[in-house]
């Protein structure tokens, strides 16, 4: 798969990649626009969320641009495209760790004073280290060709930098390997703490209201807490891997299977989020059906929630709200 100094990049794997960037532009897109559009949805881990996107949306243009030109020179476009994806793809992960840490403290640590406090830090901290580490790398001439052995015809840092790795672990790497470590214990605390809490509720049940507990939301929430972390390190090793191939100088890092893989995981992280708080969201996804017009059969078997009276967290619907208000103020993803 290498000729010479470079790595091909097969028109399939191009067409497969530029369609997972497409597919991100669309869900990243979507998760902005429903945040525009409901106001009742405009909670701060939403508002996260959707600075998450806005990173997720500068990550796949800036992607697609790069797959679809496949770069063979330190040009300036490649450089320009190099500079953006490595502000919007290192962005994006403080963020996913930034809502992770926000849910965290609101629901553990039930403080949403403290959680308010985080988010002018937050910003400070997703997007100015991101864009300091850009411009250094930028300034420095570090971003420019680098061959495809850690892309997929997107430019990153250039093939020939006598200290490209420190700057793979600068403009990426490191960071990622961060998020592998915090958000898997940050959301099995909260997981914990969220079951701890409806355990202590069970036991009341029998004496409050006679409607039956409802275990659809409750467990939805489960789902995505559980699905969360683990879709992120499944769509990042991909690159993980080729890193350390190419760190360990073994030649399946050029793989075709690898690379489109690796391609795909670095490029569907916002359809995913898209997926997880907007699809598979019963209020969000109610009305965008009526808003499309589908089907009548959509619209009576999930009745929309207009008229929601509590502030909900991304992905939440208003019964789940009134559950985990009962349970220390809970509020979780649903």
């Amino acid at each position: 798969m290498a000729e010479g100094n470079q790595t091909v990049v097969y028109l399939s794997e191009q067409v497969v990649v530029l369609c997972s960037c497409a597919l991100s532009f669309v869900g990243s897109s979507l998760i902005i626009l429903t945040y525009i559009l409901w106001s009742d949805l405009r909670t701060t881990p939403r508002r996260l969320l959707v600075f998450l996107s806005v990173a997720d949306w500068l990550s796949a243009v800036s992607y697609a641009f790069g797959v679809w030109r496949v770069f063979r020179t330190d040009s300036l476009a490649c450089v320009a495209q190099g500079a953006i994806s490595t502000f919007a793809n290192t962005s994006s992960f403080f963020w996913t760790v930034a809502v992770a840490v926000y849910l965290y403290v609101f629901i553990v640590r039930s403080s949403q004073r403290v959680a308010d406090s985080l988010v002018l830090w937050f910003h400070l901290v997703s997007w100015g280290v991101p864009l300091a580490i850009t411009v250094a790398a930028v300034c420095l001439n570090k971003i420019g060709y680098d061959a495809s052995e850690v892309s997929v015809g997107w430019c990153w840092v250039r093939i020939h930098a006598p200290d490209r790795v420190l700057w793979m672990l600068l403009t990426g790497k490191i960071w990622e390997f961060l998020a592998y470590l915090t958000l898997p214990v940050l959301y099995i605390l909260i997981k914990r703490h969220i079951h701890i809490a409806h355990a202590a509720l069970s036991e009341y049940r029998p004496i409050l209201a006679d409607r039956p507990p409802s275990h659809s939301f409750s467990s939805m929430a489960d789902m995505k807490l559980t699905l969360i972390p683990i879709i992120f390190i499944a769509l990042r090793i991909w690159s993980t891997v080729r890193f350390i191939l190419l760190l360990a100088g073994s030649p399946a890092r050029l793989n075709p299977v690898l690379v489109t893989l690796h391609g795909i995981g670095n490029t569907l992280q916002g359809a995913a989020n898209c997926i997880m708080f907007v699809l598979l969201t019963r209020p969000i996804r109610t009305r965008l059906c009526a808003a499309l017009c589908c089907c009548s059969k959509c619209r009576a078997d999930e009745q929309p929630s207009h008229g929601a009276s509590h502030r909900l967290l991304p992905g939440q619907d208003t019964s789940t709200q009134r559950e985990e208000d009962s349970t220390s103020r809970v509020g979780i993803d649903r």
